[in-house]
């Protein structure tokens, strides 16, 4: 059975009844139809949250089919639930780009999903739309102002960098030249455009505690420079409150249920490789609020989203995570150690030991951060006894907990021992969270340290755009903004082919961009798709919809 075909088969709760067992009034809830519904933000206790039990679910480096962090997360907090601790499980939202494009969508699988999942993965209640609308609205506005003879700022077009977004995989549309059709039709100049998920105002919208802070992110976008050199933000447009007018009901986190009936809030969807990649602080607080224990994920392995979840998204909330669940699967493990991607269902003992080098550098860097980790395999079909139990000795050498969790097949049941241990960790109040650097330290030292001490670089180059980048931020004053990191996912180094734990390696930082509304810097290592294409044969294809409205081909 496919995903969908399972999802079909459980009959929906009323968001009602998941409203009221979450802990809200009905009356207060926004509905979209049955099954859907927007949380009001005074629903948010930050005394409360601060009792919850925050549970980070992270990865070690992934397939290129992923290793179901979002499968695992729902389990877990199924397993949680069955053993009588409130739970809300807090995801990111799909983008329909992956959806339509090769990875499908993402509400976990089996019987460890969120649903409805049809609705999720398709415009769900339209905050991506919004935040697009957003995005595309101070694009133009800025456009307009270089075409304006009396509202000019005189901004100078070779300065801009921000770009029109759209949330489809289009490569067409990675680099454009607008302003073509003469004097009444703008400016020509280069720009492009990204997919919205890469959009600064969906990482601005993800770490905004409330409206007012929204709007002050929002004022705070640089845009570029005048002829003069005179450094212009969004608020200099007076583009700010109208943004946030727009983005009004995306700001509010939605409330779904699992496939076993718990409440789940799913809210944003920043990339993990060029943004935080991890959902809203508003729905993790508002999860945290109404729950004995919160399970959320960060996209892509731990040097990648978890890193930027602690980092940036713990720090700029005040957020103390319990524990981290490492999730790791034997094909993983065998693709790290050279078995070729389509013999990953095959048993391959030698190429599974050799990929435990990855698992281990991922425990290590977990470390660092002071708070402890167990291991969740994910349990597939293929994966055989003897496999398991490899990675179970390795576990036991290392002093660290592990779970065998069987969730796609089983559900909450299936991740029982994994919750019981998640509880003993919490239980056991080992955590002793700290943050791996202070953002007021040198710029270059920030990424130095995350480089070295995650990715395990030995020296870090900078090109010399990232260089004058450098001066720049400095002249601006931003310095003492984080660092969020551009690099690919498929290596812990700043090169996909370099996969297992690699070592003397150099990360090459190419440019260093600013989201200063987000309060991030962006160093920029290897080549970051912000627009993917579609694969020869899309998933699309197969996706459809009958005269009864059912659809089908989602996975």
């Amino acid at each position: 059975m496919t995903d969908l075909d399972i999802a079909k088969t459980v009959t929906l709760k009323p968001i009602s009844e998941i409203a009221k067992k979450f802990g809200v009034d009905t009356e207060d809830i926004e509905m979209y139809g049955k099954y859907k519904a927007k949380l009001p933000l005074k629903y948010i206790d930050k005394e409360n949250a601060s009792k919850s039990h925050l549970i980070l679910v992270s990865a070690i480096s992934p397939t290129p089919a992923g290793e179901g962090k979002t499968t695992m997360s729902i389990g877990l907090s199924e397993g949680l639930n069955r053993l009588g601790k409130k739970t809300t499980v807090v995801l990111r939202e799909p983008s329909l780009g992956p959806v339509f494009g090769i990875k499908g969508g993402a509400t976990g699988g089996g019987y460890s999903q969120v649903l409805p999942m049809e609705d999720i993965n398709l415009h769900f209640t339209g905050d991506f739309s919004a935040i697009e609308k957003a995005h595309n609205l101070l694009s133009a506005i800025i456009d307009n102002n270089i075409q304006s003879k009396t509202n000019s700022l005189q901004l100078d077009p070779r300065t801009i960098s921000w770009k029109r977004v759209v949330d489809l995989n289009d490569r067409a549309l990675r680099r454009v030249i607008v302003g073509l059709g003469g004097t009444t039709s703008g400016i020509p100049r280069e720009t492009g455009f990204d997919i919205t998920a890469a959009s600064e105002i969906m990482a601005i919208l993800c770490l905004a505690q409330n409206i007012t802070d929204l709007k002050t992110r929002l004022g705070n976008i640089f845009i570029g420079y005048t002829f003069n050199k005179t450094p212009i933000y969004a608020k200099d447009l007076k583009a700010e409150g109208a943004m946030a007018a727009l983005l009004k009901d995306a700001i509010k986190p939605n409330l779904v249920q699992t496939i076993e009936g718990n409440p789940a809030i799913i809210h944003g969807g920043p990339f993990a490789n060029i943004a935080q990649g991890t959902n809203s602080v508003i729905a993790t607080l508002m999860g945290m609020s109404h729950s004995e224990y919160t399970v959320t994920e960060a996209g892509f392995g731990f040097d990648l989203g978890a890193e930027k979840f602690f980092d940036i998204k713990c720090q700029s909330a005040g957020l103390t995570p319990k524990a981290v669940v490492l999730t790791t699967t034997i094909r993983a493990l065998k693709y790290h150690g050279g078995a070729e991607l389509n013999s990953l269902t095959t048993e391959n003992l030698e190429a599974l030991k050799k990929g435990l080098p990855n698992l281990e550098k991922h425990l290590e860097n977990i470390t660092k951060f002071k708070v402890p980790a167990i291991i969740a395999i994910n349990k597939f079909s293929s994966d055989t006894n003897a496999e398991i139990d490899i990675i179970k000795e390795f576990a036991t050498s290392k002093g660290v907990k592990i779970a065998l969790a069987d969730i796609w097949a089983k559900g909450g049941e299936g991740a029982l021992n994994l919750a019981k241990q998640v509880i003993e960790v919490v239980k056991s109040n080992t955590s002793d969270f700290r943050p791996l650097y202070h953002w007021k330290s040198p710029v270059k030292d920030k990424i130095e340290t995350i480089a070295k001490e995650i990715y395990g670089a030995e020296h870090v180059d900078y090109t010399k755009k990232a260089k004058a980048n450098l001066r720049k931020i400095a002249d601006l004053g931003l310095d003492a903004l984080p660092v969020c990191i551009a690099k690919t996912q498929k290596s812990l180094s700043d090169n996909p082919k370099l996969l297992g734990r690699p070592k003397d390696f150099i990360i090459t930082v190419r440019e260093i961009e600013i989201a200063s509304g987000a309060g991030f810097l962006i160093p920029i290592t290897g080549d970051i798709m912000r627009m993917p294409g579609l694969p020869a044969h899309p998933a699309s294809e197969h996706i459809d919809i009958n005269d009864e409205g059912e659809i089908t081909g989602l996975f």
